[in-house]
């Protein structure tokens, strides 16, 4: 498992843990406030562009990678910028009278509070170590929490995947005129159904991801859309076409490199999100992933 899947598993443990860690009455001393304003009040969620500037945090979606990978996309295509998930929580126990902290005000006169975000969480969790902001203010900042943010951050939890090609077989061998009956495995981050949550400042939000569509790309310039796996073969079928899902190739893929198609799979997810005892309020949006297989294709030998 690879760095960023490992620190993905741990998200929702590693900011409330990390904050404490980084929050020791011992640190406060060594950390440098910056003055807090009326227009500073975290927002978590909503526009990157001229939010606050204590909590939102723009962070780029990543990109598509070669082979089996992913691209993150929310419906209005990828790399895009989103606010990062933070949190403000007030400092327990408060800084003694004398710290500086309180740019002189009284302790009982307003609070000290910390901002910390997902992003300083994962650097701790890797050895580098962002203070957190600490700040003053005469009312506890209201935390405006988006929940499609925390639904997105619920789908990071599930570690999706492109599909996973049960046929066809890079090993296989296929032959012109040969209908192709193409389907995946299903798995739960393979395919779906996939359910987790993500909770902050007291919502918690529940996504359920699951792939409406794949769309294939056979590398000799024809597509499929399937709604659906797929249907597995199998020899009782004979030359029947697939039902659900298939493609029929008229030539060689001898003058293709390595003579064999490039063929991809893309799986469009959908994710559907519900806030727990928030109204009822809901939502959706989509995510795409994207397996790619190299397929031989040759044509029937008689033998006479």
């Amino acid at each position: 498992m690879d760095d960023h899947k490992a620190h993905a598993r741990r998200r929702p443990h590693l900011l409330k843990r990390t904050a404490a860690g980084l929050l020791s009455a011992a640190a406060l001393g060594a950390l440098t406030a910056l003055p807090a304003h009326a227009s500073d009040d975290p927002v978590v969620g909503g526009n990157c562009a001229g939010a606050s500037s204590w909590v939102t945090v723009c962070r780029q979606e990543p990109g598509t990678g070669s082979g089996q990978g992913h691209t993150a996309s929310g419906g209005k295509g990828s790399g895009k910028s989103l606010p990062e998930t933070c949190a403000v929580e007030r400092l327990d126990p408060q800084p003694p009278a004398s710290d500086p902290i309180w740019k002189g005000h009284k302790p009982g006169n307003g609070a000290i509070y910390a901002r910390i975000c997902l992003s300083q969480a994962l650097g701790a969790a890797a050895g580098t170590v962002t203070p957190p902001q600490i700040f003053w203010a005469a009312t506890a900042p209201a935390v405006n929490v988006d929940p499609e943010q925390l639904a997105r951050e619920a789908v990071d939890r599930m570690l999706l995947t492109g599909p996973s090609i049960a046929s066809p077989r890079a090993a296989g061998k296929y032959i012109v005129g040969m209908p192709m009956w193409m389907w995946v495995n299903q798995t739960p981050t393979t395919y779906g159904p996939n359910t987790a949550s993500a909770g902050l400042a007291g919502v918690t939000v529940t996504a359920t991801a699951e792939v409406s569509k794949i769309v294939w790309k056979l590398g000799d310039g024809a597509s499929a859309t399937c709604n659906g796996p797929g249907t597995p073969y199998a020899a009782s079928f004979g030359k029947q076409e697939s039902p659900t899902c298939g493609h029929t190739y008229t030539r060689t893929s001898a003058s293709q490199p390595d003579s064999k198609y490039a063929v991809s799979a893309t799986a469009t997810w959908t994710v559907d999100w519900q806030v727990a005892g928030g109204g009822g309020q809901t939502g959706q949006f989509t995510e795409v992933r994207q397996t790619n297989v190299q397929v031989a294709l040759g044509e029937l030998q008689v033998v006479r």
